[in-house]
């Protein structure tokens, strides 16, 4: 999340999707990775909320917000990738974050549920995607 708050409204619906879940928990899977399915699904969620209002503003109208005496270039092209990942569907959000935590193709694959060699040709089509959004709005790499 972009914002502070937001940050923290996502964290408390974490831990309260984790504690309403917790008797659900069959022991299947590692602890940590049932935590993390349950964690990565409720942002999923999360995000896919946080969309629909944030949908009525463009990105231009963000872009002209920015005092640009305060941006540095590093911030405006973390704010460019953060607005174009907005614009991928859950499952492509879902595989630019697990990528971007340090996950290998079998770990996203096993977290996602999903064959490595999908993890993998989904990663590439994602990123690729995300590359093309990001120079709709004019910024190249």
């Amino acid at each position: 999340m972009d914002d502070k708050e937001d940050r923290n409204d996502l964290v408390q619906e974490i831990v309260l999707q984790l504690w309403k879940s917790f008797e659900r928990f069959e022991g299947n899977s590692q602890f940590s990775t049932w935590m993390y399915r349950v964690s990565l699904n409720t942002a999923l969620t999360y995000f896919k909320k946080e969309k629909k209002k944030t949908d009525r503003y463009t990105f231009l109208d963000n872009v002209d917000k920015l005092d640009e005496s305060d941006t540095n270039e590093k911030e405006t092209q973390l704010d460019l990738f953060y607005k174009a990942i907005h614009e991928l569907n859950k499952v492509e959000k879902a595989l630019i974050f697990l990528f971007l935590e340090g996950q290998n193709h079998k770990e996203i694959s096993r977290n996602l549920g999903i064959s490595e060699v999908n993890a993998r040709v989904k990663l590439n089509r994602t990123k690729e995607k995300l590359q093309n959004i990001i120079k709709t709005y004019g910024y190249e790499f």
